[in-house]
């Protein structure tokens, strides 16, 4: 718990003043809390008509007889309609105090709760704005063995847990003991004998609470490991719904989803057993403490006349108000533990370092002069590597196309140069100034990405185009639009270019997407353009549409063209030919034609196809 709270604390610092206001709140409201029961006493003294008749006015000698004194002063009042034959007089007074000690106490209580409604709603916040940001800096590499469900669920699911379980803290470590105390002391001043009882139950069933809860934690971060598997489970077969339906799989899926909402279900009742036997455990104890006090408390009334029944009821109720803070106290420790093994969970994604940081004295490249230089790299995913002294260089306004076998390094140049990853071996430069020391967003300024996969987003097609210039005008998004060829079907929709494209853009068919996901590329503007096998997942008329929008955009650019149909990058200054991350022949189209080597049989292969 300390080291967490410790990771928490420059979070609450910014509302510090929540933390004082919340801790001032609940001590005065702790405080009305045992006066509202000791209120009910001089109540009782008049029903029962045992109120110590003073008879004579009180003066007052200063703050260490208020006690004393304003004890003395309510006799005196009350005693003279007591001693007039107004006791309903008298009765409303007791009553009036005993109201406004309760109303006292529940005003200072929502006091309390509301600033801790503050400060946790505020921390809970930053926390998530903080692990989203973490999220998005974090380099690719960090999520290619993670799934994505367990990171959504540690970001909603897991910081929700913090917020209902750790600001418990504040009441348990403030309110609640000091009800105890301010309980404990009022009924040690009453009688010390009957008091001690008391004290007995409380370690006893601290102890035994904290046997029953020990496994707590560790069965919380197996539940919420589980229920980020879950949320993965859902989010993959959303996003494969139709291969899950194509295939007749739902069985499958549904058996793997079941499987893990069976053993989420498991562990939710083990945690709720044990959670639920922390109340009915402590007021087991408690009611057993009461009974005792019931028994020697009704000897020292009846037979030993040391203390009087109305004061004895008096302090009964106190030590009944007792229970309650004990069992919030047990509750919250349970939930504590709940939280404790969300929050490891939580700060594990906040403490994950960019291992991929902008040195300290890296440049900012602002533009792009000469050539982009691939010098002897070698690069491994896992074990194998899969480029192997690879070298390259692309001069400023020629177009490079990577060509081969599926797994033969292409796809991992693109990923090389825009830094998603970084080289084992070697190094890329840009102008002879390697990327590794000039800044990732000054290097991604200088070059537009076109995947295989057309990555929309559920927004408007103006705010999806618009992501690399923010400020774009829509003429500006109109000349995208057109030069990406995409302006023919943009202009027939009733919205136009606010028109939402839908979840993952599936409002429109493949080759829209591609050419919407060119126009993003276009409206950057940048001098090198990247394209990951744009047109491979494309129908012949789709590809058609969208190769003349990539002819377009190509136009005066330096472009690396990662080609899977090779009749698309024939026209290329040079094309680069690989296999097993090494390249095998490079040339132009007709040099490589001429040669009758790997890239021809490459060639004939498809238009066999």
């Amino acid at each position: 718990m300390k080291k967490i709270t410790i990771q928490l604390l420059p979070f609450i610092k910014k509302f510090k003043k929540h933390v004082v206001l919340n801790v001032i709140f609940n001590i005065l409201n702790a405080l009305f809390t045992t006066l509202s029961f000791v209120a009910l006493i001089p109540m009782l003294n008049v029903l029962f008509d045992k109120t110590n008749r003073v008879t004579k006015e009180p003066i007052w000698n200063g703050i260490g007889d208020l006690k004393n004194y304003a004890n003395d002063l309510l006799n005196y009042h009350i005693s003279n309609y007591l001693d007039t034959n107004n006791a309903q007089m008298a009765l409303l007074i007791v009553i009036s105090i005993v109201i406004s000690t309760f109303a006292l106490k529940n005003l200072f209580g929502y006091f309390a709760s509301q600033h801790l409604m503050y400060l946790k709603n505020g921390v809970l916040t930053d926390l998530r704005n903080d692990m989203y940001d973490n999220i998005i800096n974090l380099p690719l590499k960090f999520y290619s063995k993670r799934q994505k469900g367990d990171v959504m669920a540690r970001i909603l699911g897991d910081i929700g847990e913090m917020q209902n379980s750790l600001f418990i803290v504040l009441e348990l470590v403030v309110r609640e003991p000091l009800n105890i105390v301010f309980a404990l002391g009022t009924m040690f001043y009453i009688n010390w004998r009957l008091s001690l009882f008391v004290l007995i139950f409380i370690p006893t069933a601290g102890f035994i609470i904290s046997r029953i809860g020990k496994r707590l934690k560790s069965q919380s971060l197996t539940a919420q490991q589980e229920s980020g598997r879950l949320i993965s489970i859902v989010e993959e077969t959303l996003t494969g719904l139709k291969i899950v339906k194509s295939y007749n799989a739902e069985p499958i899926f549904k058996s793997n989803f079941r499987e893990s909402a069976d053993k989420l279900l498991k562990l939710s009742n083990s945690i709720g057993l044990k959670n639920n036997l922390a109340g009915p455990v402590s007021e087991i104890l408690g009611i057993i403490t009461i009974a005792v006090l019931l028994w020697y408390g009704g000897k020292l009334v009846l037979i030993d006349q040391v203390i009087e029944g109305t004061t004895f009821i008096g302090f009964m109720l106190l030590a009944y108000g007792i229970l309650t803070p004990a069992k919030a106290i047990s509750k919250a420790s349970y939930k504590v533990k709940n939280g404790m093994a969300a929050a490891d969970r939580v700060f594990e994604i906040l403490h994950e370092e960019d291992n991929m940081r902008d040195n300290p004295d890296a440049v900012i490249l602002e533009e792009f002069k000469q050539h982009v230089s691939v010098n002897n790299i070698s690069f491994k995913y896992d074990n194998e590597y899969v480029l192997k002294n690879f070298s390259l260089q692309v001069d400023k306004g020629n177009t490079v196309a990577l060509v081969g076998q599926s797994g033969s390094g292409k796809s991992t140049i693109a990923n090389l140069v825009t830094r998603f990853y970084d080289v084992n071996e070697g190094s890329i430069s840009i102008d002879g100034v390697d990327i590794k020391n000039m800044t990732k967003k000054s290097l991604r300024d200088l070059m537009g990405l076109v995947t295989q996969d057309s990555i929309l987003f559920n927004d408007t097609i103006k705010n999806n185009i618009a992501i690399g210039k923010p400020d774009a005008t829509d003429a500006e998004i109109i000349d995208a639009l057109k030069i990406a060829n995409a302006w023919e079907f943009v202009q027939e929709l009733p919205q136009g270019v606010y028109t939402n494209v839908g979840d993952a853009g599936n409002n429109f068919s493949g080759g829209q997407k591609q050419r919407l996901s060119i126009a993003r590329a276009v409206l950057k503007n940048p001098p090198i353009m990247i394209l990951d096998e744009a047109t491979s997942a494309l129908d012949t008329e789709s590809e058609r549409l969208v190769q003349i929008a990539l002819e377009n955009m190509m136009k005066n650019r330096t472009s690396i063209v990662i080609a899977h149909r090779l009749s698309t990058i024939q026209n290329a200054d040079l094309i680069v030919v690989m296999k097993h991350g090494e390249i095998v022949e490079q040339g132009a189209h007709t040099e490589l034609m001429a040669k009758n080597g790997t890239y021809r049989r490459l060639v004939d292969l498809q238009s066999f196809d």
